[in-house]
């Protein structure tokens, strides 16, 4: 092997492990979002300390990986396609990061419900129903950065719509409680919160989609009102 050669094959491990870096920061922001939704369904508040020690994790990954996208550049001068990945590697941590930074906060306003002695469920709203879709969003968002997959990227952006929609209807329905009964308005307010945070993280799963394709096709459809093919 020559010297290029080996230069180049060092890169594509540089490449790799970074990938992975991002799939295990991802699968992190995925647990800590799963076990949120569990404890708004269950009660389970001692899961809210293990959710806000795995963020510390995830600051952490988010860091490191930063530091190994600012490596990269400056020793490999990455160009094309591998220069994109690279860019667009560090838009998606950001966006995991908040992603976990939203988890959070559902622990949390979950956590102040129950110690309220109430129960959400008796609100009767569909969180949730929310919740699931905007895990499965995250979930195929980090499938289609793993395979560089468009068309599930694409997938995932138009289901951001659909969530956006639950999300107004929720938000109707706590409104009409508040209104009937004054005494709902402290836990509406926690559920509220809870259900802009699943949005939030909707968002957040769409953002890293939109990454996905900018990386495979070097377009960047941000801010735009294309929805991918």
């Amino acid at each position: 092997m020559n010297e290029s050669q080996h230069l180049s094959s060092q890169f594509d491990e540089d490449l790799a492990r970074l990938r992975t870096h991002v799939l295990q920061m991802g699968g992190l922001v995925e647990t800590q979002v799963s076990s949120a939704i569990d404890a708004y369904s269950t009660g389970e508040v001692a899961s809210v300390k293990t959710i806000v020690d795995t963020d510390r994790k995830v600051n952490e990954l988010e860091k490191a990986i930063d530091d190994d996208c600012a490596h990269i550049i400056a020793k490999r001068q990455p160009t094309a396609s591998d220069l994109r990945l690279v860019l667009g590697i560090s838009k998606i941590v950001t966006d995991l990061e908040r992603a976990g930074d939203e988890a959070k906060k559902i622990a949390k306003g979950v956590r102040r419900i129950y110690e309220n002695g109430q129960m959400p469920s008796q609100y009767g709203v569909g969180i949730r129903h929310l919740a699931e879709a905007a895990l499965a969003m995250i979930r195929q968002a980090l499938d289609a950065f793993a395979r560089l997959d468009t068309e599930q990227a694409s997938t995932v952006i138009r289901a951001d719509s659909e969530v956006d929609v639950e999300f107004k209807s929720i938000i109707r329905q706590l409104i009409t409680h508040m209104m009937e009964d004054p005494r709902t308005i402290t836990t509406s307010i926690d559920i509220i919160t809870i259900a802009r945070a699943i949005e939030r993280i909707g968002d957040h799963a769409k953002n890293v989609s939109e990454q996905v394709i900018y990386v495979v096709e070097g377009r960047d459809i941000r801010h735009t009102k294309e929805v991918a093919k």
